[in-house]
């Protein structure tokens, strides 16, 4: 998982408008594919045109779909970490979130978009 974000409050135009020009849209590449759910925040005016000028092709999932998102699986095995290491402060909670971030593998990526019916294909290393 990379351009992972802890954000102070909920998540909000402002913010996600911040979240993909900051952080994610520099880790984009011509020819990915971004998935999004149907939050309404994901909607933002103009970003399937914006990113389609990056060769980044942007896909809605169907209304809330679970069994159709990856996300909710990586997210399920973050939460798992999140609660085993019983952080009390924000530096712990960054912490642990990071150590969370690195346990989730390629792999575990990989079979959470073929569950969901997504077949990815790696890119050659080298």
């Amino acid at each position: 998982m990379g351009a992972v974000q802890l954000l102070d409050g909920g998540l909000n135009y402002v913010n996600f408008a911040w979240y993909l020009t900051e952080c994610l849209a520099p880790t984009l590449r011509r020819g990915d594919v971004l998935v999004l759910d149907n939050f309404s925040v994901h909607k933002l005016p103009d970003l399937v045109d914006w990113l389609a000028e990056w060769g980044v092709e942007v896909v809605f999932l169907p209304p809330y779909s679970p069994d159709l998102s990856p996300v909710e699986q990586a997210w399920s095995k973050l939460k798992t970490a999140l609660r085993a290491a019983q952080t009390r402060t924000r530096q712990s909670l960054e912490q642990a979130l990071q150590q969370a971030i690195n346990w989730i593998t390629r792999q575990d990526a990989r079979n959470w978009f073929d569950h969901c019916g997504y077949h990815t294909q790696c890119p050659k290393k080298g």
